[in-house]
């Protein structure tokens, strides 16, 4: 990659910290991250599972929920077990080359999850405000090029960041005071201006969480007044209770991702393991929620997995 040939010297490789002052608990914080991240995996895994096995399941919300199951599954491997092997084994270097491609994947599939989350509360917002059109509008390769869109995107606002956080000299010290290569938190290591770079990262941030908010917003505004039209309580409930949840998830990861860069902008007199703590949690704790929230409270992939697994019981239990 040529935005490692640096002319500079830097550093071979960083040291993560994993969470600064609580080294002594890293064996207790790793239970739950641990759980997290099984979780995640067997949740993420068994959503694309059942939607690729039913051809019942190929429509476009569902196809969304595979590219979130997806992202959720790219943010927690490329995050949480390299956490998980500095609170097991203190293995706490990292290449200078994998620290950059580790913030990469982190902060572009992150940009895109933002995306893929306002593409699903559009497709919910045509599915109940114009459900005559919905199968005109949400075309399976208009469902592709959503994707891509949202890919492109992430990748488009990541790559400058990268690249002008790869030419930089890296002389203070070579400890980043983190869990993982978050880029705020290994900008601070290197010997130059960072104004640039502060900058564009909180200006992206903010367009981003910004606009997509916005659509999101109008997006379950427009769900709400149509709900609120239904004249069967027990519709009205039923629906408040998905999108409640919905509403729940997208808070979750809008605010705790903005609170993880603002707070580490500005310190506000917190101490660092607060900090770090609520940056892994909020790159934990959605890849765990989202398949739950949005997938098993769908009825089709509730009947799938109870499908699925009770043939399986039945196919390994011994004839008599």
């Amino acid at each position: 990659m040529s935005a490692f040939n640096h002319t500079h010297p830097n550093p071979s490789s960083f040291l993560l910290i994993g969470i600064p002052g609580l080294e002594a608990e890293h064996i207790w914080i790793s239970i739950p991250f641990c759980l997290m991240y099984a979780i995640a995996l067997l949740g993420n895994c068994t959503v694309l599972f059942v939607i690729k096995q039913d051809e019942t399941l190929h429509e476009p919300m569902y196809y969304f929920l595979s590219m979130l199951a997806v992202i959720d599954l790219v943010l927690s491997t490329a995050a949480v077990p390299k956490m998980l092997s500095i609170f097991w084994q203190d293995s706490r270097e990292i290449s200078f080359e994998a620290c950059f491609i580790q913030m990469f994947f982190i902060h572009t599939f992150t940009a895109v999850e933002s995306g893929v989350l306002l593409a699903m509360s559009l497709d919910r917002y045509v599915a109940i405000c114009d459900p005559l059109r919905y199968k005109t509008i949400l075309t399976n390769p208009k469902i592709a090029q959503i994707g891509l869109l949202c890919l492109a995107r992430g990748v488009g606002v990541v790559i400058p960041l990268t690249y002008f956080l790869t030419s930089l000299p890296y002389c203070k010290t070579n400890v980043i005071p983190h869990s993982y290569c978050e880029h705020m938190a290994v900008v601070e290591l290197a010997c130059a201006n960072l104004a640039v770079s502060d900058l564009y990262s909180i200006i992206v941030a903010t367009v981003l969480v910004g606009s997509d908010s916005v659509f999101i917003t109008f997006s379950y505004s427009m769900i709400l007044r149509s709900v609120l039209r239904l004249s069967s309580q027990e519709a009205r409930l039923k629906a408040f209770s998905t999108c409640g949840s919905h509403v729940c998830v997208i808070l979750l990861f809008y605010l705790g991702g903005l609170l993880s860069m603002y707070l580490h902008v500005f310190a506000l007199g917190l101490p660092p393991h607060i900090r770090v703590l609520l940056a892994d949690l909020y790159l934990a704790v959605p890849p765990v929620l989202n398949p739950v929230v949005y997938s098993m409270k769908s009825k089709q992939i509730q009947k799938r997995v109870f499908k699925l697994f009770g043939q399986r019981k039945i196919l390994v239990e011994p004839r008599i």
